[in-house]
């Protein structure tokens, strides 16, 4: 509620100013026009994970998806992890830039609202382990929740959600490696009897990430889970 009375306070005594060029922003947004439209956007990804798919190829799936439909139902990814989309979410996830996550939790909730997705019971952020938490200090998926919960009218808990193992960071680990890295790390705690669930995260690799937490869901009882992310990578 605090958070949200600021957010107002700020949108009506300061007009949004882009935090990329810094010319007046769009409406209420953080973002000018002209450098909306050069957002690298995921033109034609796949229907369930998102991997970015050949322009005017005729398969709405990846062959991987294709071959083994994963554990959750999609993921929802609108940019390509490319500039200035990474900069903005490295910012955010490492520098405290909070203006960036009004603006990419804007972005990402008006893609949603596009693309008709199906209403979650909640939003859960991917969990910190209490150790990055003291590292990082700034839980940044939980912002982008936040945003997404005021612009979408959802619920959101960052309480739900654990991280009960530190694994090492996952860039540098190719598939098999990163599987291994989250095995039974997340616990997911379902006294709510909560079977629709939205899962938000910064970017999708390799979906590993996504897999792991929706096996953690699916062993309490959630049938439908959807992963929000900000980018997805190739």
């Amino acid at each position: 509620m605090v958070y949200n009375w600021i957010d107002n306070i700020q949108e009506q005594l300061y007009p949004a100013a882009c935090v990329l060029c810094g010319d007046r922003g769009l409406d209420d947004l953080e973002l000018c026009i002209s450098c909306r439209n050069q957002l690298p956007r995921n033109l034609n990804p796949c229907s369930r994970c998102a991997l970015p798919l050949p322009i005017g190829g005729n398969s709405r799936l990846c062959g991987r998806c294709a071959k083994h439909a994963p554990r959750f139902q999609r993921i929802y990814a609108p940019f390509l992890y490319h500039s200035p989309v990474d900069h903005l979410i490295q910012a955010l996830k490492f520098h405290e830039q909070l203006a960036n996550g009004r603006l990419l939790g804007k972005l990402l909730a008006d893609h949603l609202l596009h693309q008709g997705y199906p209403r979650p019971q909640v939003i859960v952020p991917v969990p910190l382990h209490r150790r990055q938490l003291r590292e990082r200090v700034f839980y940044h998926s939980a912002e982008l929740a936040r945003q997404l919960a005021r612009e979408l009218s959802l619920d959101w808990s960052s309480r739900l959600l654990h991280k009960v193992r530190h694994t090492q960071p996952q860039h540098g680990l190719d598939q098999k490696h990163r599987v291994k890295n989250l095995k039974r790390c997340f616990r997911f705690d379902n006294r709510q009897a909560l079977t629709h669930v939205a899962i938000v995260d910064d970017v999708v690799t390799t979906g590993s990430t996504a897999t792991e937490i929706t096996s953690s869901l699916n062993s309490q009882g959630v049938e439908y889970v959807q992963i929000w992310a900000l980018a997805r990578t190739h």
